[in-house]
């Protein structure tokens, strides 16, 4: 039994189906319950946008706010502050001779290195990471990491008929909290972005769960998943999937239970359909790396393509000459939300019709998204962009015809306010002249 230890939460926002909490408080008699804002959140990248945008920061808020309540109940207490991770971490294993660090898997390359720069700086620690955020563990995956198939079909045929561990039993009471970090925690902020559909947090993820599985959506999920708008046209559960307030065998296991106990369909196989594409994006960013991020992807086949400012800014607001685009960016914009169909007209805007790197459209849906996922984001950008594992390479959606049949009454545009007036897609030419009327774009 360790005297004390540290669990570092950070895709993992929730107390039921933790593996690195229940494992963390098994075997430590004190625990320090940490989540760091890491101050890289907070700047502009290289590629035009914040990795934490205002309606993501507050979901997120909401889901820390809900974790420090799930803790107390169980005898614990959250630890919030800023600052850069790695400095904050070590800190705190000096000052209060940590002996074990826990955490849930992560797939991001910045958050590993994070990891790795721990471990090599205290090597006596024990570092423990276990999954909490996939259906599979590595070890029940009947190929390894190196041969993941190149295609999410083959993945499927591979996984979709392997036992799934069931949802973990979590204690009623934690070990206890380190008593003098409790004044240092530095609280939860809610910015000032505009309320959203969605309520951060644990208690707010299983009332969704159970809302959708008590009702007879789930039998009829296929007919209307494609719908553009509208609370139950979809399971809406990505937000909280992608933050960890909801654990995926949790759902997993509500989604059996229906089929066992009212219908299994096509509907309830084809939810299932997705929680395996989400999986099979999970594994594919654990393979590339810093692939995952590349202009070229792992296909080495890189678009060609120029940075116009002017087409990404009106792209970002909503304010090119295509209605359904333009409603679909006003909708992310207002909400941190948009349908999985209407992410990838917008893409597919944004790569064929604007040409445009595809890198700079998945850092704006980074901080944008409510429901930002670096293994889906990143992953689904490659895949549209044509640069990622798919062999079929790229995806070009005609918006006309997406507006005919997802669209066909023009309600969503004027839902959404996707007409503008006089719309034109460059201002200048490609050496910067003014485009004059009647003058020809390049």
């Amino acid at each position: 039994m360790k005297q004390t230890g540290l669990i570092w939460f950070n895709n993992d926002l929730r107390v039921h189906d933790n593996p690195a909490l229940l494992e963390a408080s098994l075997h430590c008699q004190r625990l320090i319950c940490l989540f760091c804002y890491d101050s890289h959140w907070f700047k502009p990248t290289g590629l035009n946008a914040r990795p934490l945008g205002d309606t993501r920061h507050r979901f997120l808020n909401q889901s820390l706010m809900d974790l420090s309540d799930q803790l107390a109940r169980r005898g614990q207490s959250l630890i919030v502050v800023s600052g850069e991770p790695v400095a904050v971490i070590s800190d705190l294993i000096r000052r209060f001779k940590v002996e074990a660090l826990y955490r849930s898997d992560h797939v991001g390359v910045y958050e590993n290195r994070q990891w790795q720069h721990l471990k090599a700086d205290f090597p006596r620690l024990e570092f423990v990471s276990l999954s909490s955020h996939t259906l599979f563990r590595p070890e029940q995956l009947p190929f390894t990491l190196t041969s993941l198939p190149e295609s999410f079909s083959r993945f499927r045929r591979q996984v979709e008929a392997l036992d799934i561990d069931p949802p973990l039993m979590m204690p009623k009471q934690l070990s206890a909290p380190v008593e003098a970090l409790t004044e240092e925690s530095q609280g939860f902020a809610i910015s000032d972005a505009e309320q959203s559909l969605f309520e951060g947090g644990e208690r707010a993820a299983l009332a969704q769960l159970e809302a959708y599985f008590s009702s007879d959506r789930p039998a009829h999920y296929k007919h209307w998943r494609n719908e553009l708008d509208g609370w139950s046209n979809s399971t809406k559960f990505s937000p909280w999937l992608a933050n960890g307030n909801l654990s995926v065998r949790r759902l997993l296991k509500r989604l059996r239970d229906f089929e066992q106990e009212q219908v299994a369909n096509e509907s309830t196989y084809w939810i299932f359909f997705e929680l395996l594409w989400r999986e099979y994006f999970q594994w594919v960013a654990r393979k590339l790396g810093h692939k995952l991020f590349s202009a070229q992807g792992v296909a080495k086949n890189k678009k060609q393509c120029c940075f116009y400012p002017e087409r990404y800014q009106k792209w970002c607001h909503g304010n090119t000459p295509y209605p359904l685009v333009n409603a679909l960016m006003n909708q992310l914009n207002q909400t941190g939300y948009m349908s999985n169909r209407g992410r990838q007209i917008v893409a597919s805007c944004l790569v064929n019709e604007l040409q445009l790197d595809w890198r700079f459209g998945a850092a704006y849906f980074e901080q944008q998204l409510i429901d930002y996922d670096v293994a889906s984001n990143w992953g689904n950008w490659q895949y549209i962009a044509g640069v990622g594992m798919d062999p079929r390479g790229g995806r070009h959606f005609n918006i006309d015809k997406q507006t005919r049949q997802f669209d066909p009454e023009g309600r969503f545009i004027r839902d959404w306010q996707g007409e503008v007036t006089a719309p034109q897609l460059d201002s200048v030419d490609a050496a910067d002249w003014p485009i004059l009327p009647g003058k020809p774009t390049q």
